[in-house]
């Protein structure tokens, strides 16, 4: 498989089966996140940016779907959690709430801090997953 033909960890999707993608896109929440000085005042959290894509067999069984309310529940219980000091911490946290919803075979979840640098539009952190086993 040439790196061309292989999409996000190194998953060939041109030869897989037919597949949905259920997604949340820009989930804003303000967390108290970060390694840096500044980032660790509990009165001021730092605002995330969150996008969660979860993958599954297209069609889904009969009366099946994939339940992004549970996905976005979770993430707005992030406000007011103790301070977390890395993304890597809730981007893990969040491909397992994915993997807890039975049909979703790979995930994608990306965690972003906009207002981090004054010369940039974000940084942050970007896991995709396949299913375990």
């Amino acid at each position: 498989m040439t790196e061309s033909a292989a999409g996000a960890g190194g998953f060939d999707w041109r030869n897989a089966g037919d597949h949905v993608r259920v997604l949340l896109s820009d989930v804003a929440v303000d967390v108290r996140i970060g390694l840096h000085p500044w980032e660790r005042h509990p009165e001021r959290p730092t605002r995330l940016i969150v996008n969660v894509e979860m993958f599954a067999a297209w069609p889904l069984p009969e009366g099946g779907f994939i339940d992004y309310d549970r996905v976005r529940d979770h993430i707005s219980g992030w406000r007011g959690r103790e301070h977390v000091e890395l993304l890597e911490t809730l981007v893990e946290e969040l491909i397992g709430v994915c993997f807890a919803l039975p049909p979703v075979e790979a995930c994608r979840v990306r965690i972003t801090k906009p207002h981090i640098f004054p010369e940039a539009a974000g940084a942050g952190v970007e896991i995709f997953r396949r299913r375990p086993g």
